[in-house]
Parts: C-alpha cells; sequence; structure tokens
C-alpha cells in the first residue's frame, strides 16, 4: 500500500530556505500516482479529498481561535477544483492558504497572523525511471506567546492531519468509464 511516510524536508527545494529559526516544520512523503500532475495540482488533489473529520477539526479551530482575535481560515477542502493551474496567481487564495510562489515542481502556499507565519511547500521529485515523490513541508515561525500556545495542540495534531490529507496523492487512479 502507497502510504505516505514522514520524511526531512527535500534539499535544494524552496521550503529548505524556510527552515531556519523555525519554531515547527515536519515532512511527509507519498509516491503520486498520476506523475503528470504539477505540484500545485497535487495539492488541490489532496485538499479535494480531504477527510470529513480534518474540515471538523477545522470548523471547531475557526470558532475557538476567533474568540482570542485571530482569524477565521474556512476549510481545507474549500478550494475550486476546476479553475485551471495557470489561473493561479501569487496572492491567490488557495483553499486556507495564499499562494506565494508557483512552479511545476513546488509551490509554496501560506497564511501569515498575528501569532505566527505558516508555509506549506508540495514538491515534486521527478528522478528518471522512477515513480514521481510528493514531498509535502509545514514550516511554522512563531510570533509570540500566543503562538507558541497555539502550537501546543496543532503539533500533535498535524501529525494526523498531514498523512491523512496527503493519501489521496497516492490513491489509486479510478478506471475510466
Amino acid at each position: 500500500m502507497n502510504t505516505p511516510t514522514e520524511t526531512s524536508p527535500p534539499s535544494g527545494s524552496r521550503i529548505a530556505g524556510r527552515l531556519e529559526g523555525a519554531d515547527f516544520f515536519d515532512a511527509w512523503s507519498i509516491d503520486a500516482t498520476d506523475p503528470s500532475l504539477s505540484a500545485l495540482r497535487q495539492f488541490l488533489k489532496a485538499v479535494q479529498a480531504t477527510p470529513r473529520w480534518v474540515d471538523a477539526c477545522m470548523s471547531l479551530r475557526n470558532r475557538a481561535v476567533q474568540l482570542v482575535g485571530l482569524k477565521n481560515l474556512g476549510e481545507l477542502s474549500e478550494i475550486n477544483p476546476a479553475k485551471p493551474d495557470a489561473d493561479y496567481r501569487p496572492g491567490d487564495r488557495v483553499g486556507i492558504f495564499t499562494l506565494i510562489e508557483n512552479t511545476p515542481d513546488e509551490v509554496l502556499l501560506g497564511d501569515r497572523d498575528k501569532h505566527l507565519d505558516v508555509v506549506l511547500s508540495v514538491h515534486c521529485a521527478r528522478p528518471t525511471g522512477q515513480p514521481v515523490r510528493v514531498t509535502v513541508t509545514t514550516v511554522v515561525h512563531t510570533k509570540n506567546r500566543l503562538g507558541r500556545l497555539y502550537m501546543l495542540p496543532v503539533k500533535p495534531m498535524h501529525r494526523l492531519i498531514s498523512p491523512s490529507v496527503l493519501r489521496a496523492i497516492g490513491a489509486p487512479v479510478p478506471a475510466a468509464a
């Protein structure tokens, strides 16, 4: 079975330069069942298949953090799957994130709030004769005590959410009818 594995951020990736001083980072990888997809499209494929329990957690998070003045991010699966990759520009919202950079082999998405900065990378390694390996790396820099407090429950949840969402990238491609 093609399951996500915890790994290191890809060397030479754009996200690798953002690790210094991070308060949290993790990376998960999986072999893509559709190697033709760009990094952005791999991300869209994954979030489109977000498990319901993950969106339920996001809804709970949004209600809880509004009490301390943090923004409502919406749900991870709130994307337009029909929007072509070429129509996305830096600064556009892509689900709960804002597009920072977009190349065929790596997309950087992020969010900034008063308590922390988050950058997510979806990186596609395309070694000749081998499966495309997709690595999703999340890097968090906290800005204050609220950010550090916020990350206490987020860290363990992230270890459950990331591989659960990433599974869609390695799921078998449905046969054409």
